[in-house]
């Protein structure tokens, strides 16, 4: 098979003159909307069982002809993109293989790598140029109504290639990932399942046993999630996800997911031991350790992002304050990498996160700000 696309595009066109977007969700959805509305594609075609999904993404331009099956879909599209449940990969991909032109990039947006990047390397092989991908972004809202155009924007996309990836392939697939906003790093299939296993599948699992622990306190004690704040709200958010799409998560990480808990359990019985024992100094050792690690995890990014540089600003409740802030930081060049409404109290005013990817940014920003008579603070 030749090196590279099966198609070339003129000096100045759209990286991509078709690609092809199987499952049209939150991921295929908003992968759709970022390749339409960023120029990066001549044309995007969808497709997705649920046709009233397909009508949707055209409505809101996240392809620009709709499918009536996934193997017209793929039919002369040069990149390929899977977005659907890990469960039924495999036999997605073996449906559209022989349809799939010579040369085009297949990738897919599983979270679980490992056997299954070998499963679909072996369906394409001699066809086309399979790369196992995981876009590190996501939400607790599900289908295509929740896509978002910025979804993948500064989130962490991970690729796993393999020793039977192709150099230029993989190289355009990360160039493209790259113009869609996303931060794109490789990792071994084996190694990817294993931490995400403990950095985002195990917290799934986690909020689903506090909501069951909740329901089950909740039938004798009703008032019991009446009363539930925001750190159960924030701990447990997750726990509001796809159910199919988890239920094929835990199934197919199976091994990873077994690992991690292991490690999470005798953590809980070494607290369990503690707090039976009320050895209280050994209990605030443990806190102070666990705070510790916190305070190592970059704030508010999305997936591995390196750490944000971020500052707090107090603003009264006028309309257009955040527009101005905006709008002064971009005529100086700084832009605002996130931002998050804190606190805030109708008629007074509230507090507003804004984060930079430099130290250098958020001082500029600072500066500024405080040149409005903005009260803004490093955090």
């Amino acid at each position: 098979m030749e090196q590279g696309l099966a198609y070339r595009l003129p000096p100045g066109s759209p990286p991509v003159a078709r690609a092809a977007i199987i499952g049209l969700g939150l991921i295929g959805g908003s992968l759709g909307l970022a390749l339409v509305q960023g120029g990066l594609a001549q044309e995007v075609v969808g497709y997705d069982r649920d046709g009233e999904a397909v009508q949707t993404a055209v409505r809101l331009g996240a392809v620009t002809r709709a499918a009536f099956s996934s193997e017209e879909a793929v039919a002369g599209a040069e990149i390929v993109f899977l977005a659907v449940p890990v469960g039924s990969l495999t036999k997605v991909a073996a449906a559209v293989a022989p349809f799939t032109a010579p040369g085009a990039i297949v990738t897919d947006t599983g979270s679980v790598k490992g056997d299954i990047v070998y499963a679909m390397e072996n369906i394409f092989h001699s066809r086309a140029f399979y790369i196992g991908g995981h876009p590190m972004a996501g939400s607790e809202k599900a289908g295509i109504k929740a896509a978002d155009r910025y979804l993948l924007e500064n989130a962490v996309y991970v690729l796993t290639p393999t020793q039977n990836t192709d150099s230029g392939a993989l190289s355009r697939l990360q160039g493209l990932l790259k113009a869609l906003g996303a931060r794109v790093i490789t990792m071994d299939p084996e190694e990817h399942d294993l931490v995400v296993a403990g950095v985002s599948h195990l917290p799934h699992l986690l909020a689903v046993s506090l909501m069951q622990t909740a329901g089950e306190l909740s039938r004798e004690h009703p008032i019991t999630l009446m009363l539930a704040a925001g750190g159960f709200r924030d701990t447990t958010r997750i726990a509001a996800g796809n159910p199919e799409m988890w239920r094929d998560i835990f199934l197919s990480n199976r091994q990873a997911i077994l690992k991690v808990l292991q490690l999470w359990r005798r953590q809980v019985e070494a607290l369990e031991g503690v707090i039976a024992r009320e050895d209280a100094m050994e209990l605030e050792a443990v806190l102070q350790h666990a705070r510790h690690l916190r305070n190592q995890v970059p704030a508010r990014q999305k997936g591995l992002l390196p750490t944000l540089h971020e500052i707090v600003v107090t603003v009264p409740d006028r309309p257009g304050v955040i527009g101005r802030m905006a709008s002064a930081l971009g005529g100086a060049g700084i832009n605002i990498i996130d931002l998050e409404i804190l606190r805030v109290r109708e008629g007074e005013g509230g507090s507003i996160r804004l984060a930079f990817t430099t130290a250098e940014a958020a001082a500029g920003a600072l500066e500024i700000l405080q040149g409005m008579g903005i009260n803004a603070r490093i955090l």
